[in-house]
């Protein structure tokens, strides 16, 4: 009884202090985070801020879509364009084919206009495109026409003066067509060199043409003309940095000069026997019996 009566008065100190001692006892606060002590005036221009971000990047993004959408438009208006003086320079080229001893003067001075005509309508409508542009950008777009119009023009000059039309000259005749306000569009070496590459074949075309009319002497100028071309230029197509489609009209350039050697040769070695029969239909004429090889 007596060790009951202790453990009990015992329990009750216990209890007793630890609730004299929990009453002493103040709960410890954490401390407010940063976020909470933000003001809410804070927040909202964090907010405003991340809004006008958001905006200033979509506007970015959306003109940069506008210029694209632009630059895409343009191109395929310079390609039609393209094509259109591609069409209208080959009809140059096939006019000055026509050209003989008896109808030099009638077939040039047709050329000379269908050129102009060119000149005035189509490439004016390239110039318009580009000019005060950064033209480069689509020359590939536009290359292959203004190729073809090097080639219309070199074709045309060579037969009415037997000279080569030089870059600068084509270059000064399309500065009319600008606006002197504006950067003028200006036909590159690059392109210049391949048409004059093509130009090459057209020559061989008309030498052996030339030689069936029996023109020998004007075929043999041909092949002068043809040949130093080739030399000038296997010097130049090494030095130049975008050389594939060069080194590709090079092959075929050495072809051309091979067929008019030929050509000519047959005619000095083999066609002495034959001579009034050049340009007859007569079977026994040599030219009816060379191959293509040898033409």
């Amino acid at each position: 009884m007596v060790v009951w009566c202790f453990s009990a008065t015992f329990g009750r100190i216990s209890l007793v202090s630890w609730l004299t001692m929990a009453s002493k006892f103040k709960p410890h606060r954490l401390p407010p985070s940063a976020d909470a002590c933000l003001p809410l005036e804070s927040s909202t221009k964090r907010a405003r801020t991340m809004m006008s971000t958001h905006s200033s990047i979509k506007d970015a993004f959306s003109s940069y879509a506008d210029y694209l959408n632009a630059l895409n438009e343009k191109r395929e208006r310079v390609v039609k364009a393209s094509r259109d003086v591609t069409m209208n320079s080959k009809k140059v080229i096939f006019q000055v084919h026509r050209i003989s001893k008896n109808n030099r003067e009638e077939v040039l001075e047709k050329a000379e206009k269908d050129l102009a005509a060119v000149r005035d309508q189509q490439i004016s409508r390239l110039v318009k495109e580009l000019e005060g542009t950064d033209f480069w950008k689509l020359r590939r777009a536009y290359s292959p026409g203004v190729q073809e119009y090097v080639e219309a023009a070199t074709f045309f000059k060579f037969c009415k003066t037997g000279t080569l039309l030089n870059l600068d000259e084509i270059n000064a005749s399309l500065l009319p067509l600008s606006d002197p306000s504006r950067e003028p569009l200006q036909i590159n070496l690059l392109d210049y060199l391949l048409g004059l590459a093509d130009l090459t074949g057209e020559l061989m075309r008309l030498a052996i043409g030339r030689i069936s009319d029996g023109e020998v002497e004007f075929a043999e100028s041909i092949c002068r003309f043809v040949r130093d071309i080739y030399r000038e230029l296997t010097l130049v197509v090494p030095l130049m940095d975008d050389t594939y489609d060069m080194k590709t009209k090079m092959d075929t350039m050495l072809q051309s000069v091979v067929k008019i050697e030929n050509a000519c040769f047959s005619v000095r070695v083999r066609g002495s026997e034959y001579i009034p029969l050049l340009g007859s239909s007569d079977p026994s004429s040599f030219l009816l019996r060379v191959s293509d090889a040898e033409l």
